[in-house]
């Protein structure tokens, strides 16, 4: 495509996404579920951003109940996230396996593995009260992390006046986002913190950059392109809007921000050391997956560690053994996601962050105007 066409569709994207979400800044904070909170969701809004919940971790009540919280703390536009995980498949002898192989380490804490790995999160496309509560509340944004649901849920977001988005980690996911006739496309860098969007966790993965990503994205669908991964300040904002992203999405930039549901622990994690070390590992959960360096991402340079169960299966012996070792006092268990922008993290509130973000934007945006 023509670089002056690009770039054309670029702004005109840009400006019809701002201006139909009432966005000041084309940022938007990442959902990170067990991490975004209604009130940090509200915050980012508020301050001319798209805030964020994701209710993969929880059923449709508990959604339910963050999207009313949500609506009853700002009038403007947010974004709800959903899971479109495939259905995990038991396999006997691999969770046996994984069981037998942590026994030491919850030894270490006085407990026992998990009899059985059980489903803790459903995917939506396995879960008719999710979809029906989506299409009851109609949140003003839906996005969708994992893959894709059934045509004709989408349908039934559309007609019901849902904008729509997903998460591609390289083209052909993008490809298949644009053919499902979605809204616009998280373009997922592999400096993301947290889970891989991936389609298929089984698939290689082709671990582009997040500038990369972006460009082979813009240039294979026709759908505006939002940015991710690694993207800490105003300036990375610019320089991801120049390589033709329409918006950025941060999501390790507000973890420290008050109003997450971060634990102390986590929050000291990502104020120390451990965020200059993130990790990409299936060990926490059963899906790729970036996370700060702790004790638990350590186990996998066992040679004897196997293969882990299906997500969302393994993540119940992880939880489980988080859970065992917080009650020794050890926090090193914990699932702390974040991505590799992780020490430029800025601890303040929200909508002073987006303040930040915003005058850091703009003076890049008129640097680039003069260096051109």
């Amino acid at each position: 495509m023509p670089e002056r066409t690009m770039l054309g569709r670029t702004m005109l994207g840009r400006t019809k996404m701002l201006k139909r979400m009432g966005m000041q800044w084309p940022i938007i904070q990442a959902p990170m579920a067990g991490v975004s909170t209604p009130r940090l969701a509200a915050e980012v809004s508020k301050a001319g951003g798209l805030g964020s919940i994701g209710v993969g971790a929880t059923d449709a009540d508990g959604a339910r109940r963050m999207i009313t919280e949500l609506q009853a703390l700002t009038d403007r536009t947010f974004n709800v996230n959903v899971f479109v995980h495939p259905t995990p498949t038991h396999d006997a002898a691999r969770e046996s396996a994984w069981r037998e192989w942590l026994t030491p380490h919850f030894q270490a804490f006085e407990a026992t593995p998990p009899a059985r790995l059980d489903t803790l999160y459903t995917s939506v496309a396995d879960d008719p009260d999710m979809q029906a509560m989506l299409l009851e509340t109609r949140p003003p944004v839906v996005s969708f992390h994992f893959g894709l649901p059934s045509r004709d849920f989408i349908r039934a977001l559309k007609e019901a006046g849902i904008w729509l988005m997903a998460t591609a980690t390289h083209p052909e996911e993008a490809r298949a986002i644009e053919r499902a006739g979605l809204d616009a496309i998280v373009a997922q860098g592999f400096e993301a913190g947290g889970h891989r969007g991936m389609f298929d966790p089984k698939a290689a993965d082709t671990q582009l950059s997040t500038a990369v990503l972006t460009r082979q994205l813009v240039d294979a669908t026709h759908l505006p392109i939002i940015a991710a991964g690694g993207i800490m300040n105003g300036e990375a904002i610019a320089a991801a809007l120049a390589n033709g992203a329409v918006a950025a999405q941060l999501g390790t930039a507000f973890i420290a921000c008050p109003e997450s549901s971060a634990d102390a622990a986590y929050r000291d994690a990502l104020a120390g050391p451990a965020a200059h070390d993130t990790r990409m590992t299936s060990i926490v959960s059963g899906r790729p997956a970036r996370i700060l360096a702790n004790r638990f991402v350590s186990l996998m340079e066992d040679p004897s560690c196997p293969a882990p169960p299906d997500y969302p299966l393994t993540y119940a012996a992880g939880k489980a053994l988080n859970a065992a070792a917080r009650s020794q006092g050890d926090t090193g268990f914990g699932a702390q996601w974040a991505g590799q922008g992780a020490p430029l993290a800025r601890a303040m509130p929200a909508g002073e962050l987006m303040a930040i973000l915003g005058k850091e934007y703009r003076m890049a945006c008129r640097a680039m105007s003069l260096r051109r």
